[in-house]
């Protein structure tokens, strides 16, 4: 089995997985003052249980931790449930949240 690559794609303000080069997800964002608010995964049916979700948060919220750009340093609002359960699961990604004490 491939690794899963993930980009980002901020011209449709998008993080995106690839898996042997079929698109096989996609997590959504906004962008506010000092915020990135997910809110929406999908993995194609076709990919499910082939870890795309996972990479995709791990990803998408590596990216917002090392400040890439246009993301900058900014706190996270997870809306999508997907991304709010990954996080709840990976308590060391926890600081990034939006009201998080640290």
């Amino acid at each position: 089995m491939s690794d899963v690559a993930v980009s980002h794609a901020p011209d449709q303000s998008r993080f995106e997985a690839h898996l042997d080069g079929d698109l096989a997800g996609f997590a959504e964002y906004q962008l506010a003052e000092g915020l990135i608010v997910f809110t929406h995964t999908e993995v194609d049916p076709a990919f499910e249980g082939k870890g795309v979700g996972s990479a995709l948060a791990r990803g998408a919220l590596d990216a917002v931790q090392a400040g890439e750009e246009p993301l900058g340093p900014r706190k996270v609002i997870a809306t999508c449930p997907f991304i709010k359960g990954w996080i709840d699961k990976h308590p060391d990604y926890a600081d990034l949240l939006y009201g998080a004490r640290g």
